[in-house]
């Protein structure tokens, strides 16, 4: 017995180990492309790329363990099954439910894991994120644009390109800016730019020696100006933010704010993100045990049907877990229904489908010769 659990758990973790390995590669490189592309567009700056990357791939740590330990225990099973080796150890008078402690003696501390990540890594690493973004955004359109790119602000209304400064106390060189407002299109090219903070503490971007062409929209009206010097004041944070950007900040400032916060605020809203961060280290434990009966294949049949049925399954599991969440935020699932039932009901799959493979039919009597 043992040597059967050491067996057992030696492998489920080994495989574990590999696909959460490739997992996390995965995820960091389409991380880091979604992330360079933001930069490149003068999103966020290159040089909290790195920032971002680290802390968004602790927040996806508690999905990628789930799913690693559910595949490692799912291919340890039928791996068992496909060679044969489950012969064995039921010759040894073992049968499929000794599969559960092993099983759990390794889904039990990647539980935990999750439960912390959950709970409070995830929430840190949100509010991180969140500053890097606040940071970001009270900087000056000057400070975001990058020497030799063209760098978008405003959604596209100002688009700004520069090169590196010749005279000392500029903090660029040439600069060409294009500006779209409700009634004119403007292209402004300056030799030099820096930003001045009046007295008052109002902010003006400063350009010297340039010109300006102001082109009225559906009209012939041109107008150019020459200047020396030229200012205009930065962009408010007071300004008024789009619904969809304001729908956009609750919903990272929901996840950014701790567990015991969402306990005192006793919301929907609180209770649906309470729902969330409990459902996955459940989740995992339930997917874990799942791998169980589903992995205890017919050797003599082809494998991609169960392995088709098995993602399914767990694929099904975390859009219910989705779908539940969304309904307590609504109101429409009361909390302390919707926190256990996508996982009541995967444990009573899970209990069933133990049941059906461990029933065994008992051999009919052999009837006398003549």
């Amino acid at each position: 017995m043992s040597l059967f659990k050491r067996s057992v758990v030696s492998e489920i973790m080994s495989h574990a180990g590999v696909v959460f390995s490739t997992l996390l590669v995965v995820w960091l490189s389409v991380l880091l492309v979604r992330l360079l592309g933001d930069a490149a567009n003068g999103a966020i700056g290159g040089d909290v790329v790195l920032g971002l990357a680290t802390f968004s791939s602790i927040t996806a740590l508690p999905v990628i363990l789930s799913v690693s330990l559910f595949i490692a225990v799912l291919t340890t099973v039928t791996r068992n099954f496909r060679e044969s080796e489950m012969v064995v150890w039921f010759a040894s008078g073992l049968s499929l439910k000794d599969w559960i402690r092993p099983v759990l003696r390794c889904a039990v501390p990647i539980a935990l894991l999750i439960a912390f990540l959950t709970l409070f890594a995830s929430p840190w690493a949100y509010r991180q994120i969140e500053e890097y973004r606040q940071r970001y955004e009270q900087r000056s359109d000057l400070s975001k644009v990058t020497v030799g790119q063209f760098i978008e602000t405003q959604d596209g209304a100002r688009v700004f390109f520069a090169e590196e400064p010749v005279t000392p106390g500029d903090e660029l060189g040439r600069v060409v800016a294009r500006v779209i407002d409700p009634e004119w299109l403007s292209v402004v090219a300056a030799e030099s730019a820096r930003i001045e903070t009046q007295e008052n503490g109002d902010r003006f971007l400063v350009l010297s020696e340039g010109h300006r062409y102001d082109l009225k929209r559906d009209t012939s009206e041109f107008r150019l100006f020459d200047f020396d010097k030229y200012g205009f004041r930065l962009e408010s944070r007071a300004d008024a933010t789009s619904p969809a950007a304001m729908r956009e900040l609750a919903e990272r400032q929901i996840k950014a704010r701790p567990t015991e916060q969402l306990f005192r605020d006793g919301n929907d809203t609180a209770r649906s993100q309470i729902m969330w961060r409990l459902a996955l280290p459940l989740a995992a434990l339930n997917l874990a045990l799942l791998a169980i009966p589903l992995g205890s294949v017919n050797p003599r049949l082809g494998r991609s049907g169960d392995l088709l049925m098995a993602g399914l399954i767990g694929l099904l599991y975390m859009n219910l877990i989705n779908l539940s969440r969304g309904w307590i935020g609504s109101g429409q699932l009361d909390f302390r229904l919707g926190v256990w039932l996508v996982h009541g009901v995967f444990a009573a799959l899970m209990a069933y489908m133990l049941w059906r493979k461990l029933r065994i039919k008992a051999p009919r009597e052999a009837r006398p010769a003549g």
